[in-house]
């Protein structure tokens, strides 16, 4: 099975609430590969990259989140692969 990458734009109350850190650690459960940031406007934005149903598995993850996260929307798109090693919080 080929690997993909996905850009994850999820937006909600998704700042100050763990969910950067509780995304790290789903993401390394997974396997998964690629960073999650905070964006100006209060949304995070997330790069991964792994096998597709682990990608899969992290958006609908993403929709849940943290315990005190309310995710609004979780956008995601296909995006080119970058050839991430470890997964990071930036």
């Amino acid at each position: 099975m080929e690997q993909a990458h996905y850009n994850i734009h999820v937006t909600g109350r998704v700042q100050g609430v763990f969910y950067r850190k509780s995304t790290l650690q789903k993401a390394q459960e997974l396997g998964i590969a690629g960073y999650v940031q905070n964006q100006s406007d209060g949304s995070v934005y997330i790069e991964a990259e792994g096998f597709p149903d682990k990608l899969d598995a992290l958006v609908s993850w993403c929709w849940d989140g943290s315990e005190l996260a309310r995710v609004d929307n979780v956008d995601v798109k296909e995006g080119d692969w970058c050839g991430f090693s470890t997964f990071e919080v930036r």
